[in-house]
């Protein structure tokens, strides 16, 4: 399983968290754009999804998520729910992905399972993602590196903390923040494994070619 291959090798250069990464944001995407946007990212050749829904109705959530991750695994691509751990365990996602607020990493191994990918929002503070990694993180991700029209008042993270990051996490690292195919080339070059993306795949005039060419750039740096 992805998550116990990650968790034993420690290095990021095996891991599946690679390349550009949708975030599937249903504040972005209405209902019935919800499987065609991802399905165009797919076929872009990108190969990480992730499900987020900040909405209290869990029934329509389950849906849409058990949805979209059989669609990212009929493409091979692995689909990663935001925030709630017993929502990916009931869709049959992946794995999740923790902000600062939701469920512990621990409590979430223990729901998700060892075979399950964890990932860790840190910000901008290395500290965060030093203790994720004790915790039993398969990765982190900073940012916002650029201003984010999806969260505006985002705390900024500076170049320099990737950078150092990479120089000291022997774990995938995940860049977030206002990223688009044509701001994506310093992130790589500092060091992210992968780029997550919304308005700068899904508001693109082409979303598999914005998708094709994110992922592209982020390969050239593997």
């Amino acid at each position: 399983m992805p998550g116990e291959a990650t968790a034993a090798v420690m290095d990021h250069r095996l891991s599946p968290i690679r390349g550009a990464y949708l975030i599937a944001d249903r504040e972005h995407l209405s209902a019935d754009r919800l499987l065609p946007a991802t399905r165009e990212a797919l076929e872009g050749g990108l190969r990480l999804v992730q499900y987020r829904d900040k909405g209290t109705d869990r029934d329509r959530r389950l849906e849409e998520a058990r949805s979209l991750v059989a669609l990212c695994h009929d493409y091979g691509a692995l689909c990663i729910v935001n925030d709630d751990p017993g929502l990916a365990r009931d869709a049959g996602a992946d794995g999740v992905h923790l902000g600062g607020d939701d469920a512990s990493i621990a409590e979430a191994r223990q729901l998700l399972g060892p075979g399950a990918i964890i990932g860790a929002s840190c910000y901008n503070d290395i500290g965060r993602a030093f203790a994720a990694r004790r915790a039993g993180a398969d990765y982190v991700a900073f940012g916002s590196f650029y201003p984010s029209p999806t969260k505006p008042a985002a705390v900024r993270a500076p170049l320099s903390l990737l950078k150092r990051a990479r120089a000291q996490l022997d774990l995938p690292i995940v860049a977030i923040g206002g990223i688009t195919p044509d701001n994506a080339g310093p992130l790589a070059l500092a060091g992210a494994d992968a780029a997550a993306a919304i308005s700068g795949i899904l508001d693109a005039p082409d979303i598999r070619e914005a998708a094709q060419r994110l992922n592209n750039l982020l390969r050239l740096h593997w």
